[in-house]
């Protein structure tokens, strides 16, 4: 469980950024990958650590029992919840993503739109893996997403 509500940030050199985590109420409310973190953000976090043993390939983390407070439509919900469902080291397009969430259809063009507009969305990269849908928008900035799936041998 999370504890020590508030915003902490640390530099990981993997990725050449800084990743920035929101937590309240024992939940992730949201990442960023800022140039220059927050200035009340505090380093000192048992989910950095996670991330710098992942960054640096010393461990693979699924992040499946980080809690994150999702608060979007339910349609994106489902969506993002299915992200976190694709496993690490693994790629699937967005057909496949569309096809295992709950009430979407892969053959409809909202629903497309849909996933496409939830990975955008996405409050939490990394924890919500939307780096590992290939030809999906996702909240993960580009040059992050290749170095995550540098990581993960995608």
């Amino acid at each position: 469980m999370i504890e020590d509500a508030g915003i902490y940030a640390r530099e990981f050199a993997p990725i050449d950024r800084h990743v920035q985590i929101g937590v309240a109420s024992s939940k992730v409310l949201r990442v960023t990958f800022p140039e220059t973190p927050n200035a009340e953000a505090r380093t000192d976090h048992p989910l950095l650590d996670r991330l710098d043993a992942y960054l640096a390939a010393r461990r693979e983390d699924y992040f499946d029992d980080v809690q994150v407070a999702l608060t979007v439509p339910t349609d994106q919900r489902r969506v993002l919840e299915s992200v976190r469902d694709v496993p690490f080291g693994k790629a699937i397009g967005i057909d496949a993503l569309t096809r295992m969430t709950s009430g979407l259809s892969h053959e409809d063009d909202g629903d497309l739109e849909t996933a496409r507009t939830a990975l955008r969305e996405n409050p939490a990269p990394i924890f919500i893996p939307d780096h590992r849908i290939s030809d999906g928008p996702g909240a993960t900035p580009p040059d992050v997403v290749e170095q995550l799936r540098a990581i993960e041998g995608l």
